[in-house]
């Protein structure tokens, strides 16, 4: 099957595709799950690409759903309805055992992710457990209610979830330890354009991406970009000779791996924590937040 190696939610799209069809029409529907409508549209797209049919017809009046559409729409309701369920189930199993359950996205560094999980469990008798996503998983984790809170990347989208003061955190242009850039008295950004970018995919944070991008272009630089998972991927692609990248791990002794001071104020990642609205997780925002304000760039 085409599908199987191409990850993706899929409850989170089959929940776009149930509200479309019920509402008959994008911006309802958009409004309805908390979000705005590009991301909504988008989301659909991608699942009628994935499945490898249209679901919906776009008019001017709304949306009217397709032939297949039709016939697949209970399908869709019965896994959406389902999953709901799971996860008040598993909620609730959670909170009889005490559990506080909080994400941390792959900007995170290792050394922020630790002291995160220490402040945290100074707040609380509970078990403390960590999930790991991308922005978009992990905004989406929270305002389901499988996370009760989260540290993402900015800018983002956070519909549907309370947003707190973002921080930035020092990240480092990395690039191989030959490279001319690595050599250089005064490195400049036009010098990587014979290296291609090294990035977490753009769907796991479109916005945060495409800001990367322009932060670039801006500074005389526009390069090809190939997909590397998360800051291990990044530098075992520079270390390999042809890339570079931004990495929130510190200067260390990397073979093959040089870090760069490019426009630290820039090239800082922004972090901020996200929270379902209503829910009592205060004290545990404010430690993750204290934990981030100790890390910013000065």
């Amino acid at each position: 099957m085409r599908w199987l190696n191409t990850p993706m939610d899929l409850i989170r799209h089959l929940r776009y595709f149930v509200m479309v069809a019920d509402k008959g029409h994008f911006g309802r529907a958009a409004a309805a799950l908390g979000m705005t409508q590009p991301p909504l549209s988008q989301g659909l797209r991608r699942l009628e690409e994935y499945i490898g049919t249209p679901l919906v017809h776009r008019t001017r009046q709304g949306a009217v759903l397709t032939s297949a559409g039709d016939r697949l729409l209970a399908h869709a309701r019965q896994l959406v309805d389902e999953s709901d369920r799971f996860l008040t189930e598993a909620v609730r199993v959670a909170d009889t055992r005490g559990l506080v359950r909080w994400g941390a996205g792959s900007a995170l560094p290792d050394r922020l992710l630790t002291a995160c999980v220490a402040a945290l469990c100074a707040e609380t008798d509970a078990a403390v457990a960590t999930e790991s996503g991308t922005t978009v998983e992990l905004v989406d984790a929270v305002r389901s209610g499988s996370c009760d809170f989260a540290i993402v990347e900015h800018p983002a989208q956070v519909d549907g979830v309370e947003s707190g003061p973002v921080t930035k955190v020092p990240r480092w242009v990395v690039v191989p330890s030959h490279h001319r850039s690595a050599q250089a008295e005064r490195p400049r950004f036009p010098m990587l354009s014979d290296l291609t970018f090294a990035a977490p995919p753009r769907a796991g944070n479109p916005a945060a991406f495409d800001a990367v991008r322009g932060l670039f272009r801006d500074r005389g630089l526009d390069v090809d970009t190939t997909s590397a998972r998360d800051d291990r991927a990044v530098l075992a692609a520079v270390a390999a000779g042809t890339h570079f990248g931004l990495s929130t791990t510190a200067p260390g002794s990397a073979p093959g791996v040089a870090w760069l001071q490019l426009a630290p104020a820039a090239t800082a990642v922004r972090l901020g924590v996200v929270w379902r609205a209503g829910a009592d997780t205060d004290r545990f925002v404010a430690a993750l937040d204290r934990v981030l304000v100790r890390e910013r760039v000065r």
